[in-house]
């Protein structure tokens, strides 16, 4: 597979002349400027981009890019970009997707596509809710959420997306948030990254589950409650402005986190962890820490590249293939052939 050929392009080259059409207000027009500003950052030709998408409000993400796009059928989009993929390695594959489409009808696909290590980058867009279809409660809605399907208030335990990726086998997880000026970042991260890059991105809905995340989400105060995490560097959150800094700390004995106070920028001194984006077993623990005693954590989590499946096909391929004939007109006129001559009118 050869490497992305890297030209110029500007926001305004990614856009098409459709009518953007979503609910005034909704995340997802905050999260489609900061794919369509990524993507002249990396370089990405359109004419060798693609976007594929399921069902749900997310899924309209392929009509809005300049680029090939597929808009396919509810939870197997997955399976249509893995074709994609194999068929053509060389092709930049982006994976839109929701928690409803890629966790509930599209979860065997989802788990399957990261398992395998397809070198894509999959997108979640999470609204704990059932958007298109007026506000059902989703596999990662919280406990007790009253919806049109649960008017008691609903008694599943929700799906946690980075964990269900983790458990998948998933070699790059992160989160963002849809209006995080640090979502680019996020995104460009997970392009780099080779193979399956599996992007949680907190998405307001603001017909059904309006306002959901302003526990750790709302502009005002952010800083106590968002942990962005980064390769090399300590686990730091807060502001003298808001509450003074704090850190995790890895307690050894109990093999559990803690919150810390950093005094005087000391972090070294109040022994918060450095953040090991290699540690599996660490991201497995951030991403199962409970929201409310801990901050929420985002950034890249987990990136620790493996050799990618459709690379795994293609070198088979060539194995299969060395020293044969793989002209498929020669394969046919081979053996015992016949040709047949003369016309419909002809009798028989």
């Amino acid at each position: 597979m050869n490497e992305m050929t890297k030209i110029e392009t500007t926001l305004k080259d990614w856009e098409t002349d459709q009518e953007v059409r979503w609910c005034p207000g909704c995340g997802d027009y905050a999260i489609l400027k900061a794919v369509q500003r990524t993507l002249p950052q990396l370089g990405a030709d359109p004419k060798n981009t693609v976007f594929v998408s399921g069902i749900g409000c997310s899924s309209r993400f392929p009509y809005y890019m300049e680029s090939y796009g597929f808009h396919t059928i509810h939870g197997r989009a997955p399976a249509f970009a893995t074709g994609i993929k194999l068929a053509n390695p060389d092709l930049d594959v982006w994976l839109v997707t929701g928690d409803g489409d890629g966790l509930s009808i599209g979860g065997n696909h989802m788990m399957h596509v990261l398992r395998r290590n397809v070198n894509m980058q999959i997108m979640l867009f999470n609204n704990e809710i059932y958007g298109l279809t007026k506000g059902q409660y989703s596999p990662t809605s919280r406990e007790h959420t009253r919806t049109p399907s649960t008017p008691l208030g609903s008694v599943d335990h929700p799906a946690n997306p980075c964990a269900f990726a983790l458990g998948s086998g998933a070699r790059f997880v992160g989160r963002g948030i849809d209006v995080s000026k640090n979502l680019p970042d996020v995104l460009m991260a997970a392009h780099a990254h080779q193979g399956a890059a599996f992007i949680e991105i907190f998405q307001n809905c603001i017909v059904y589950n309006k306002d959901v995340f302003d526990d750790f989400a709302k502009p005002k105060g952010a800083e106590q409650q968002q942990l962005w995490l980064s390769h090399g560097e300590p686990m730091l959150f807060g502001s003298e402005k808001t509450g003074g800094v704090k850190g995790l700390k890895l307690n050894t004995q109990a093999f559990a986190f803690e919150v810390v106070d950093v005094a005087d920028g000391d972090w070294q001194a109040a022994g918060v962890q450095v953040h090991d984006a290699t540690n599996r077993m660490l991201a497995h623990m951030l991403v199962e820490l409970p929201f409310g005693e801990f901050p929420m954590p985002l950034g890249v989590i987990y990136d620790d590249p493996a050799p990618t499946y459709e690379a795994a096909v293609m070198a088979e391929k060539e194995r299969a293939s060395a020293g044969k004939d793989t002209s498929i007109a020669r394969l046919l006129a081979k053996g015992q052939t016949w040709t047949v001559s003369g016309t419909a009118s002809d009798p028989v």
